[in-house]
């Protein structure tokens, strides 16, 4: 290798070109020899740069150097300090153009698609900064060396053959090609390649014409891979990549060709999207038969001339009926409808009796089928493979079958296709089981809360006894509620609705006491007033109003605070303002909106947050949320006088995670809370001060904002006496 520039020698590759050029690529194949890259898209861009005088080496598109006599190329090395080499680059190089090329004093004339690591080697050859490889005696090179082609094409795991350019005759084969398309070697040399292809591609362009034209764009450098679909000699379609290189000798023009059949990845792309377009019908609630019908076209496409159905079996376990079919004689499948299961009912009676896999390659002589071998004969059918659809272990739903007109036994492929079908069916089955046992629940539901409010409006125009029945319908509807959370959609629903009744039921009820008293001293009161009202009576009367008004009017702000808490809990992004913003900026408003209330009970706050750290998210909830978290220590963890006067702290502390997510920490110093506890702290209404300053719906809503709109976990720990600590781990850009 020759030694590197000087420092005050020209280091610079300039590349003049109307288009994009891949410079990164070329940079850093020259980066280790000390060059640089420059690239310019107009010509006196490129004069100047050469002015400067830092240019070693100049490639210039011929699209700018200018007229036919290419005058820019002489001008950039009349405007060099010293000899400055030019490669013109050519997007269609031709003969004419070259010879023009070196009347304009290029140093080498090239095509513009020219590979970049053999533009990096000329260039390094040119400016002398590597040497040429050394000529060995007695070892062949790329002039002398000769190869049999016959014997190459032979041995390649491909399938490749030799085409004549123009003519698209195949002149050769190798045995890959001829299992490809199920031809002899004679058969398909006799024939070229555009008998192999259909009339029209299944886009709707002529095969000759897309051939024609990807044969053009090859010649001209500007791809190498056609996609095209092919035919078997049975007729199947074959999609396929054809790779193509053209040889030239001096006597021929032939195309090398390398075809690969992608109908396996097809197939593959195929079914993976139609799977998610299954599970999207069946989030969505589309109705069964249609998410069954798609499923089993799906898996059809997916089979050799294979059929599919689907069977389901009755309520009354014992008997089936045919879901899906389409592409099976209509007959038989409604002949199949109410058959029993069994140890001996065919494939699918037998797979749902067995609750097992069961695989008939010959139904005439398997005697699963006897008593059905006739049908199957009449309809042409001879092997069915069929697997349960379970819910669990032991619940049978129905069963997905794949028929075959010729005997045949399942391959590795099929066995996963047929489990696949069969998993995606028992989703879709279980689901409209669930929804069908929710509507019944709903509908009960509606049943009962109709009851009831008739019940509450009869008992409204009863004010003696309001209260009990009120607190009667409310412990009736907590435990209608605890019957029907057994469903998992409803479990939420009676824990809130049944801790809301109990929450109420207390300042309801004092207020509806207070105010029937206030009744009775209403009426006593006109009765005095009738007879002559004493000023002692009345000031006595206007004494117990005041106090009267004063236990209504707390206990009802009670009562709606309670009811603004419980329209807290289900947290919507919708209704809060998303934005870009510091972390620190957030936290240090927070700080100062608690720290009044901390230094009363002679606590310290303590901050440690990564001020810098930005977020994309909601920062009015996650405020609430570190609210809430700071009050819950402030009300169960420092709630003694004796704990707040030993000087207790809380601490806040954020940092980045480097995962793409922000770890918040707060903990503190106080009672802790014990284990029996622990497990049930984000449960709604669940509190240890109830009626002392606890709702029991705080670190609900902190929950329900940390893993709902925010997007992200929370975890609590705590040893009793020494504090407890709750983690929240959220992503830097909330989800949408």
């Amino acid at each position: 290798m020759m030694p590197p520039f000087s420092s005050d020698q020209p280091h610079t590759i300039l590349i003049a070109a109307s288009t994009a050029y891949d410079t990164a690529a070329l940079q850093r194949m020259l980066a280790r020899h000390h060059l640089t890259v420059q690239a310019v898209s107009r010509g006196d861009e490129a004069l100047a740069a050469v002015r400067g005088g830092h240019v070693a080496l100049a490639l210039l598109d011929v699209a700018l150097a200018g007229s036919a006599d290419l005058e820019l190329c002489p001008r950039l090395q009349q405007a060099s300090q010293t000899p400055l080499p030019v490669f013109l680059l050519s997007a269609h190089t031709s003969a004419e153009e070259r010879l023009r090329a070196d009347e304009a004093g290029a140093a080498a004339y090239l095509p513009l698609s020219f590979q970049t690591d053999e533009l990096a080697e000329k260039i390094l050859l040119h400016l002398q900064l590597i040497a040429p490889a050394p000529m060995l005696a007695g070892m062949p090179t790329m002039a002398t060396l000769e190869v049999n082609y016959h014997n190459m094409l032979a041995s390649s795991p491909d399938a490749i053959l030799l085409l004549q350019r123009g003519s698209y005759r195949i002149l050769d084969v190798n045995r890959r090609t001829r299992q490809l398309f199920g031809m002899t070697e004679t058969e398909l040399v006799q024939t070229d390649l555009l008998a192999l292809c259909p009339p029209l591609q299944p886009d709707g362009q002529p095969s000759a014409h897309v051939f024609n034209t990807a044969i053009e764009q090859i010649m001209s450098g500007d791809i190498q891979m056609v996609e095209m679909e092919l035919r078997h000699s049975s007729g199947r379609a074959i999609a396929c990549e054809l790779r193509m290189v053209p040889l030239t000798t001096a006597e021929h023009r032939l195309m090398h060709v390398r075809i690969v059949d992608v109908t396996p990845r097809q197939l593959a792309n195929a079914l993976r999207d139609g799977k998610n377009a299954l599970l999207e019908m069946i989030a969505g609630g589309a109705p069964l038969p249609d998410t069954l019908d798609k499923l089993v076209r799906l898996i059809e496409a997916q089979l050799d001339h294979g059929h599919c159905t689907v069977m389901l079996l009755n309520p009354d376990g014992v008997t089936v009926t045919s879901a899906a079919g389409p592409s099976m004689p209509p007959d038989y499948l409604a002949a199949l409808n109410g058959l029993p299961i069994g140890p001996a009912a065919g494939s699918c009676g037998t797979a749902m009796f067995r609750k097992q896999t069961v695989i008939v390659t010959d139904i005439l002589a398997d005697p699963l089928w006897a008593p059905y071998r006739n049908a199957a004969v009449h309809f042409g059918l001879r092997a069915c493979w069929s697997m349960p659809i379970l819910l669990d272990q032991d619940t049978v739903l129905g069963s997905f079958a794949m028929y075959y007109h010729e005997v045949r036994e399942p391959n590795e492929d099929d066995r996963r296709l047929i489990h696949t079908a069969t998993h995606l069916a028992g989703i879709a089955i279980a689901r409209t089981k669930r929804e069908e046992e929710l509507q019944r629940h709903r509908e009960h539901l509606e049943e009962l809360v109709a009851a009831r409010t008739a019940e509450l409006r009869q008992a409204k125009e009863d004010a003696e006894h309001v209260n009990e029945e009120l607190s009667t319908a409310l412990d009736n509807l907590s435990l209608t509620q605890e019957e029907l959370v057994r469903r998992d959609k409803l479990a939420a629903l009676g824990a809130l609705v049944a801790g809301l009744a109990h929450e109420l039921n207390t300042p309801i009820g004092n207020s509806l006491t207070m105010a029937s008293s206030m009744s009775e001293r209403t009426a006593a009161l006109r009765h005095d007033l009738e007879s002559g009202l004493r000023k002692s009576v009345l000031a006595a009367y206007l004494d117990e109003a005041a106090s009267a008004d004063e236990v209504v009017l707390r206990n009802l702000n009670r009562a709606a605070a309670l009811v603004d808490s419980f329209k807290r809990i289900a947290v919507d992004g919708a209704g809060s303002q998303r934005s870009r913003f510091m972390l620190g900026d957030v936290v240090a408003e927070l700080m100062q909106s608690v720290q009044g209330e901390v230094r009363q009970r002679e606590l310290e706050l303590i901050e440690d947050v990564d001020h810098w750290l930005e977020m994309d998210s909601y920062p009015g909830l996650l405020v609430q949320a570190l609210r809430h978290l700071i009050d819950n220590s402030l009300v169960h963890g420092f709630s003694s006088r004796h704990q707040a006067n030993d000087h207790g702290s809380i601490t806040l502390s954020a940092h980045d995670s480097n995962n793409g997510e922000i770890t918040i920490t707060l903990s503190d110093t106080g009672a802790g809370i014990t284990p029996e506890n622990l497990p049930r702290i984000y449960d709604p209404f669940f509190t240890t001060r109830m009626g002392a300053g606890g709702s029991g719906l705080g670190l609900y809503i902190t929950h329900n904002i940390v893993t709902g709109v925010l997007g992200g976990r929370i975890d609590a720990a705590s040893t009793p006496g020494h504090g407890a600590s709750f983690m929240l781990r959220l992503p830097k850009s909330a989800p949408l």
